[in-house]
């Protein structure tokens, strides 16, 4: 079986929701299986369930720590499904990885097609968790290891985002590093993604993609799950999210490129010189065009080591190594910079209570 089988135990279900002539739209058939929430959640993430959108080809998101990838197929005659319109396929998994759960579910989207059964689909499924490749009989094959975690990692272009906020930048980046909440608005769901998977690369040092909600609609259950994280990403069609302002610290307009912080984060999220410092390598970094996103990260993320050295040095000099706000006191720190390096110690786990 070799190191492919370990790898691949991420996946965890797929599922199949249809769209028949009558119009209407169910969940048919899912394995091994999901649970009824979860079910009710993908149902309302799939774009067949929503009469006024367009056709959403792949959207991916986040359900009390289960990512999803829905893929969706207009059935084009002839073809072995007779009475479906359109169909969506559902892939859960442990793992935030959106190329490699789009081309996976490509392939089974066409097994699905030519043969009108789910049964080969499993026998993809299974294939790929159990070998860590399908084969399809036209398309080449799948490989799973084609797709490492740091590629999609690093898929989201922080370039873009700092091409569109400029030296604002730095509220995104100083909000991430403190752990607070960011919500992001825009009423097309493929700008979202791309937008808000592209910020927990600004906190290169953490690889924590589970910050990451990026498609929420404003249901109990999904609030309720994001209430329970600390901070997060998470993004938003509806613009009734505005209005929410018990769901953000941040929030960013994305059509009309506005940031704002709201009253309760303000005093955490003030801006001074270190700011501005930290503000200029990104923005120099991400305008230099000879310079990937790759390199752009890497830049942010020397400065951020820089800052985190230099409070974990603070941090050895204290008991306990827990750094408290005496300690910073005593160093004479502009107010701004003390007042970043407190709420940072407090995110780190370098403060003392």
């Amino acid at each position: 079986m070799g190191d492919g089988g370990t790898k691949t135990q991420l996946m965890l279900s797929i599922g199949l929701i249809e769209k028949d002539v009558n119009a209407d739209t169910l969940w048919v058939w899912c394995y091994p299986s999901v649970s009824a929430e979860l079910r009710e959640v993908l149902l309302s993430k799939c774009c067949l369930t929503q009469d006024s959108q367009g056709l959403n080809t792949f959207v991916f998101g986040q359900f009390c720590r289960t990512w999803y990838y829905i893929s969706t197929v207009e059935v084009q005659e002839p073809t072995a499904l007779k009475k479906v319109t359109h169909f969506s396929l559902v892939v859960t998994a442990k793992d935030f990885n959106p190329e490699k759960y789009a081309a996976f579910s490509r392939v089974l989207c066409r097994m699905y097609i030519k043969h009108g059964s789910p049964v080969k689909m499993v026998e993809g499924y299974i294939a790929v968790l159990t070998k860590g490749i399908c084969q399809s009989d036209e398309n080449g094959s799948f490989l799973i290891k084609d797709y490492d975690v740091r590629k999609a990692y690093l898929a989201g272009s922080v370039k873009d985002v700092v091409s569109q906020f400029g030296m604002e930048t730095i509220i995104l980046y100083t909000a991430l590093m403190l752990k607070k909440r960011i919500v992001v608005h825009h009423p097309r769901i493929e700008a979202l993604l791309e937008f808000t998977r592209a910020l927990p690369a600004l906190t290169w040092h953490r690889k924590d993609w589970s910050i990451l909600h990026p498609y929420v609609h404003l249901t109990d259950s999904e609030l309720e799950n994001l209430r329970t994280c600390t901070g997060y990403v998470a993004g938003f069609v509806d613009p009734q999210v505005s209005n929410r302002p018990d769901l953000f610290d941040v929030y960013v307009n994305l059509p009309d490129t506005e940031i704002t912080v709201s009253q309760s984060a303000k005093e955490a999220m003030a801006m001074g010189k270190l700011h501005k410092d930290i503000g200029l390598v990104i923005v120099q970094s991400a305008e230099d065009a000879d310079k990937t996103d790759g390199q752009v990260i890497k830049d942010i993320s020397i400065k951020t080591r820089e800052i985190l050295a230099n409070l974990a040095s603070l941090a050895e000099d204290c008991e306990n190594s827990k750094i408290t706000l005496e300690t910073l006191k005593q160093r004479h720190f502009p107010p701004a910079t003390e007042n970043f390096l407190f709420h940072l110690a407090a995110a780190e786990q370098l403060l003392k209570i």
